[in-house]
Formats: C-alpha cells, structure tokens, sequence
C-alpha cells in the first residue's frame, strides 16, 4: 500500500473525518499537526500551495480536504 501523509490541525472536522476513515479502513499513515509543528506547516504549503487542511498524500498524490470517493480510489479501498 502506498505511503499516506496527512497534514491536520487539532480543531479541524475534515481532519477527524478523513483520519476516522483511514483507521475504520485499516489504512497506516503519518500525521503533521501544522498548528504547532511550523516546519511542516511551512512544508505542506510549498508542496500544496494550500494553507487549509486537511492536505492528504497517498503516495505521490495530494487531495485537499476529506474526498472519500478519491482517497477511495487511491487506496484501493471499495
């Protein structure tokens, strides 16, 4: 399975979303909390060019916010 990178912040609802369904679907991933870790902050705007989260990679692929039929797609998940 592809590397899954998601880029949230603490009060964010489509952060939770997205997160709840990797783990309902039994998808890894690693999290960059932006509110507090600036470095990534900085690094997910340079990559995405977005300043909103969620910011979601699946491997190579970025979605912005909780797109369930993509992440879907890009996961392999039905």
């Amino acid at each position: 399975m592809k590397p899954v990178t998601i880029y949230t912040t603490p009060t964010c609802t489509y952060c939770k979303m997205a997160k709840d369904f990797f783990t309902a679907n039994g998808v890894e991933y690693v999290e960059y909390n932006v509110a507090t870790d600036l470095e990534k902050r900085k690094e997910m705007i340079e990559k995405s060019g977005q300043m909103g989260v969620p910011v979601i990679y699946v491997g190579d692929d970025m979605t912005v916010g909780f797109d369930k039929p993509r992440l879907s797609s890009l996961l392999g998940i039905a």
